[in-house]
């Protein structure tokens, strides 16, 4: 007798009925944030100017055992609270003094929002289908991993969970603190009876979930200061507003108790550092960064109304093509519709709320950095996802027919990617040359990864249009997920390397040869330029000179200082010395690495080309 196998007809029905069971998911999940977050996170070097301040004052945290005031290159640095600092120190003190304990607590941000994300999704639906009275364990897991994936698989969240500043750090707090007033929201109970109802009102404490959206505000206040409760706030007193549950959820929230525990858990800190910085970390942190920040452009960062469009766009590419339609979808001008829902019905609205605000608040600052829009990311997420769910049962998958405007959606998700795919066949051409990396794109040429790239994102076009063709719309939101892991894996990461190999190992190698040649009390200037890495490298204090007239009187007035033996070590680029118009013969070449070159003054040397000058001078005159 022979046995019948039974072989799922198609690769989708497999994967589909894999999904099925939450491990699957999970672990899927757990294995593409690892590639994003996780692998090679600490192989390539601090990249410069951002990345090694945050390593450094947390480095000096560490070293001193000062965790309070910040320092950075012996000067106090109040541009960020604490708790990134804190972070890195302690995982300085699991992992080491290196890169990875930098980035270990951005990564973890990351992996917990997402977590967070996957978690709220599952259960959403998960309500729905007791609602409705169905089972659709496919719809529920899968769309919560779709709304996961895309959270961790973007190039705004990878960018900046990769990297050891305090934006993920606030993004992971801020919306990890909406999702759990969210589920704190939605599980209250709407009906109880008279006892519970006495003891709950008795109660000074929320639920756990409206406990933990507490303590992670905080968190977001030691994060980034100020906006770690004004955004929340706007937000979840907005959605309040627009539902008609102000009064309701702030008494069942314990507004009062939790205002009380966000003040105790980030006032400590704060109320140190005045104490021991007083008005120069007030007019620091409160006055130049974050209210300037808001109402004047600060360190040149501006840019046209229209940026953050631009960066949603292309930092939550490929699904960012489909926000439009997902907020459309949901009707949230429909006021009373959404007040007719069950609380938990309301997940698209909140994050279609929590979306808008966000992205206005930074539309509307003066300032404009691409990573201030951030936290908006597992909203779009969120929203993309429960766009897509229709298209996530369990039977009958192709009679889910698509609108018109998830049809056009679709075709311009094919020609942006269609674009992506010209543009990097073109990318030796529309790369600009990079003075302190010359040869990246000769090396990305030579590697072929622009080629790979285009090849993937074109491949990935052709296929979704067949799928669209062949109405076979559940897909092709997988084939985007694809494509970004593909063109992580095989292009970004390789370019990653060769960027380090070009912009950072050169000044990892001259940190190395100042650590090996330095006199003691020697000084160490860098002139025209300010490459934060090089102090976290050498561990010794770098005198920053930008113009190069203003070094040549600082190495003359330290010869005249100075006993005759002494000299000083300067890093700069080679052409920043021909217009120093320092003689060879009074500075000797340490080493050349790169765009840089770290040469040694020797005043002796120095002052006897002066004496050289003046005889020349003296016999003229004679």
């Amino acid at each position: 007798m022979r046995m019948k196998l039974s072989v799922p007809r198609t690769v989708n029905q497999w994967f589909n009925n894999l999904v099925k069971s939450p491990s699957f998911a999970v672990t899927v999940l757990l294995l593409i944030s690892w590639i994003a977050y996780g692998w090679n996170l600490g192989s390539v070097g601090l990249i410069d100017e951002t990345e090694p301040l945050f390593a450094e004052a947390s480095r000096q945290m560490f070293v001193t055992g000062d965790w309070i005031t910040p320092f950075f290159n012996g000067e106090t640095r109040f541009d960020k609270p604490a708790l990134i600092y804190w972070c890195q120190a302690i995982a300085y003190t699991i992992l080491g003094v290196n890169e990875w304990a930098v980035r270990l607590p951005s990564a973890i941000a990351s992996l917990g929002v997402i977590a967070l994300t996957f978690y709220t999704v599952q259960w959403y639906f998960s309500q729905k289908d007791a609602l409705e009275q169905v089972s659709h364990p496919t719809r529920r897991y899968l769309t919560a991993f779709i709304a996961a994936a895309m959270l961790a698989l973007n190039a705004e969240m990878i960018v900046w969970g990769r990297t050891g500043v305090s934006d993920m750090l606030l993004t992971g707090c801020m919306a990890s603190a909406l999702l759990c007033f969210f589920l704190g929201y939605a599980q209250e109970k709407a009906e109880v009876d008279v006892t519970s109802s006495m003891l709950h009102s008795r109660s000074l404490l929320p639920n756990k979930w409206y406990l933990a959206c507490y303590v992670l505000i905080a968190g977001a206040i030691l994060s980034k200061g100020p906006v770690g409760i004004v955004l929340p706030g706007l937000i979840i007193a907005g959605f309040l507003f627009y539902v008609g549950k102000v009064r309701e959820v702030f008494k069942e929230m314990r507004l009062l108790m939790g205002m009380l525990m966000i003040f105790g858990l980030s006032a400590p800190w704060y109320l140190l550092v005045v104490w021991r910085n007083g008005w120069n970390y007030i007019n620091s942190f409160f006055g130049y960064h974050n209210l300037e920040r808001f109402t004047e452009v600060v360190n040149g960062h501006s840019a046209p109304w229209y940026f953050y469009f631009l960066v949603v766009l292309l930092g939550f590419a490929p699904y960012s093509v489909y926000l439009p339609v997902a907020m459309v979808r949901l009707k949230f001008w429909q006021r009373s519709h959404w007040r007719s829902q069950e609380r938990f019905q309301q997940l698209g609205l909140f994050a279609c709320i929590w979306f808008i605000s966000i992205f206005g608040f930074f539309t509307i600052a003066v300032t404009k950095l691409p990573s201030y829009v951030l936290p908006l990311m597992p909203a779009a997420a969120i929203l993309v996802a429960l766009l897509w769910s229709d298209f996530f049962q369990d039977k009958n998958q192709k009679t889910a027919s698509a609108s018109s405007f998830l049809k056009a959606s679709a075709w311009i998700n094919v020609g942006f990617v269609t674009i992506l795919a010209v543009a990097l066949f073109h990318i030796f051409y529309l790369l600009g040359s990079n003075s302190v990396a010359p040869d990246f794109r000769l090396l990305i040429q030579n590697a072929g990864l622009p080629g790979l790239g285009g090849f993937i994102w074109l491949f990935g076009a052709i296929i979704m249009a067949i799928l669209i063709l062949s109405r076979r719309w559940h897909s092709i939101i997988n084939v985007n997920l694809g494509l970004f892991v593909a063109f992580l894996m095989i292009v970004l990461m390789p370019a990653l390397f060769l960027m380090d190999q070009q912009r950072q190992l050169p000044l990892r190698e001259l940190s190395a040869v100042v650590v090996e040649v330095q006199k003691p009390q020697e000084e160490l200037v860098m002139v025209g330029f300010k490459k934060p890495s090089v102090v976290f490298y050498t561990q010794k204090h770098i005198n920053f000179i930008k113009l190069t007239k203003d070094a040549v009187e600082h190495i003359q007035n330290r010869g005249a200082q100075l006993a005759k033996n002494s000299s000083l070590l300067v890093l700069a680029e080679p052409k920043t010395f021909v217009k120093m118009d320092l003689q060879p013969d009074i500075y000797d070449n340490l080493a050349t690495k790169g765009a840089y070159q770290l040469i040694r003054v020797s005043f002796r040397k120095m002052n006897k080309e002066k004496l050289k000058i003046s005889s020349t001078k003296l016999a003229k005159i004679s």
